[in-house]
């Protein structure tokens, strides 16, 4: 079974940066797409963005388009988001996930808090 573990979000200040990584253990992620979801308080959890298992094909949420990039390394079996220009809107839990073998696997979440 695939572990997920996030790391990196924090405490910054409107129109900064932040790094977040996913490291995965337990199988090789490398031949699964790999997605990045948030959840704000008192909403439901939302697609931010997805990489293809190559790192070819990316996909983004309309709402961190030109913002937020996502990279993957599968020697290290992780899976980045480069989040800019942050907003206070962007204020969440940032979550870590795969499809493995017909099952949904996430990551505890890491908290990402944007001051305005």
């Amino acid at each position: 079974q695939v572990q997920l573990v996030e790391s990196g979000g924090g405490l910054v200040q409107a129109g900064g940066s932040l790094r977040l990584s996913c490291a995965a253990s337990g199988r090789t992620v490398s031949s699964y797409d790999m997605n990045w979801f948030r959840q704000a308080p008192g909403k439901e959890r939302e697609f931010v963005a997805t990489i293809s298992w190559s790192g070819g094909s990316t996909r983004y949420a309309d709402s961190v388009k030109g913002r937020f990039t996502i990279s993957r390394d599968n020697a290290k079996n992780t899976v980045y988001l480069q989040m800019s220009s942050l907003k206070p809107e962007d204020t969440a839990v940032y979550y870590c996930h795969t499809y493995s073998r017909g099952v949904n696997c996430w990551g505890q979440g890491t908290q990402v808090t944007v001051s305005s």
